[in-house]
């Protein structure tokens, strides 16, 4: 309880950023809030064409945080009728600027999975002060390192109503799969050399041992990062854009959301 109170008083004294962006009926905006002490930078789009409260949909980015890819998707969400809110779980201002950086960034996070929860439970809470939020139907998706941090957030017992990793990490040091109330899809890559064959089977065994709601999807001939452009096209490197999965995956991702956010 104290948590919350402390979030919505930090929501009400940061103010939303005036740098709009309108793409048709999408409106899209900067927006800060806070985990503690720690100011998060936000990014919120919203379909002006929809009626009444909508469901929501958070994003979390990869390990370069959060970024122009991540606002594309935001935007592409809401375009179907859903509030999207690109979440950030490392701090305003707090970018890497390379692999390098990027690795030791997400490790640091990687190792302290409980700091990864409460930066996922504030933008959650944060979500759910929007007014045009149906609070009752929120999912979480996430990216790569995203990927991770959305199954920590369901492995927590979060009240959402999904999750999708998608191309992300599936391993957990603490949390329970048993803890999880939504539906779980995972979206990967066959051949991805960063998920263990390990991870996979462990996550499996998980979902089914606690009864969960789960279905996963492997894309053939699809590596790391196969929804990114920006990842170049050589599968060798182990992270490689793909635009067959990219395509398929959007179309799983879009039933999945007509099934989870159906009243």
């Amino acid at each position: 309880m104290f948590r919350t109170i402390l979030s919505i008083v930090s929501i009400v004294l940061l103010a939303i950023s005036t740098a709009y962006a309108d793409t048709g009926a999408v409106t899209s905006a900067a927006a800060q809030y806070k985990d503690g002490d720690v100011v998060l930078d936000g990014y919120i789009s919203h379909n002006k064409a929809t009626q009444g409260k909508s469901p929501a949909v958070i994003i979390v980015h990869d390990w370069m945080g959060s970024g122009d890819f991540t606002k594309e998707q935001s935007r592409r969400i809401a375009e179907l009728g859903y509030v999207a809110f690109a979440a950030d779980i490392y701090g305003k201002g707090v970018r890497p600027k390379n692999a390098d950086e990027a690795g030791k960034l997400a490790g640091k996070y990687k190792g302290d999975r409980k700091l990864v929860r409460e930066r996922m439970k504030a933008a959650l809470d944060y979500v759910r002060t929007l007014e045009y939020v149906d609070t009752g139907r929120i999912a979480v998706i996430g990216y790569c390192f995203g990927g991770m941090v959305a199954l920590e957030l369901a492995r927590d017992g979060a009240d959402i109503v999904g999750v999708v990793s998608i191309h992300g990490g599936l391993d957990t040091p603490d949390a329970k799969s048993s803890n999880i109330k939504a539906k779980v899809l995972v979206l990967r890559g066959a051949d991805d050399p960063s998920v263990p064959k390990e991870d996979v089977e462990t996550l499996q065994k998980e979902l089914r041992a606690s009864g969960v709601d789960w279905y996963m999807t492997a894309y053939g001939n699809a590596v790391h990062a196969f929804t990114n452009p920006k990842a170049g096209t050589d599968n060798s490197k182990g992270a490689a854009y793909n635009e067959k999965a990219d395509k398929r995956s959007w179309v799983a991702l879009k039933e999945f959301f007509k099934e989870i956010f159906s009243k």
